[in-house]
């Protein structure tokens, strides 16, 4: 039976005019994508990215203007009989970043792969500068898609 995954992201722009991303390992691929994660029964949309940031971040943010919802088809990578429809928002920081920031992609610390043996995946964050960042950034579909949206918009 088809499921609907319904996944959350926020676009963090620091005073920089730097975007965060989260570089993951995930079934033994690499990807990188905007901070969020999945939508749980009972929460609203901008519930649901307050607590993901404060769970990958351990910061509390302040949840903005929304930006895109998926309005196309999109099969999930890891599991087919899934539709992800993902919602995008501007999010700002209210405290500083409790995570270490890598300068390199996919820079992995030997914690996060003792993380990876266990579970399947890990990931790390950075940023990157604006006028480094556009859709080639980030690896997922709509990612891609929300990418160009910020860059054009701002």
């Amino acid at each position: 039976m088809p499921n609907f995954n319904i996944r959350v992201y926020g676009i963090l722009i620091n005073d920089k005019k730097q975007i965060l991303v989260a570089d993951e390992y995930i079934r033994g691929g690499l990807y990188t994508k905007f901070p969020g994660g999945g939508l749980e029964f009972g929460e609203g949309t901008r519930d649901c990215l307050k607590r993901e940031l404060k769970e990958e971040l351990g910061i509390e943010a302040e949840i903005g203007d929304h930006i895109y919802t998926t309005d196309y088809f999109q099969m999930s990578a890891f599991r087919p009989e899934d539709q992800i429809i993902s919602i995008y928002y501007f999010a700002k920081q209210l405290e500083e970043l409790k995570v270490p920031l890598r300068t390199k992609a996919f820079d992995f610390d030997e914690t996060q792969m003792e993380i990876y043996k266990n579970s399947g995946e890990t990931e790390t964050f950075r940023l990157i500068n604006w006028n480094d960042f556009s859709e080639e950034t980030v690896t997922l579909p709509i990612d891609k898609i929300v990418a160009k949206l910020v860059k054009n918009s701002l």
